[in-house]
């Protein structure tokens, strides 16, 4: 089993609806995309469609396999209710090999 750090990544995303949050994340987990998404609230700020705005959202943070992201950001697409969702991949640089073999067996596809 591969406990490289670099074959791990945290992919971040944010929803309003937690209707919409919650598909997101079982999907996520029963097709074994993540091993493990966390969830914190939010309030962010942002320029969209020429004007400063403010939401109330929730961040979500998804642990799982590098090779996995392609499709954790097609089922985020998807399933996500915003125009232009946050979808982006943050590389995990170290871990404990316990932690990123527990993430390599629960998202074995």
């Amino acid at each position: 089993m591969n406990t490289s750090p670099e074959s791990y990544v945290v992919v971040m995303t944010t929803f309003a609806d937690d209707n919409i949050g919650k598909r997101i994340i079982e999907s996520l987990l029963e097709k074994k995309l993540a091993a493990c998404v966390q969830v914190l609230p939010i309030q962010s700020y942002y320029h969209w469609q020429g004007k400063i705005a403010s939401d109330t959202e929730k961040q979500v943070m998804i642990k799982t396999k590098k090779s996995l992201y392609q499709d954790v950001e097609a089922e985020i697409s998807r399933l996500h209710d915003y125009d232009v969702p946050e979808v982006i991949q943050l590389p995990i640089e170290a871990g404990l090999p316990a932690y990123l073999s527990w993430i390599s067996e629960s998202c074995e596809q």
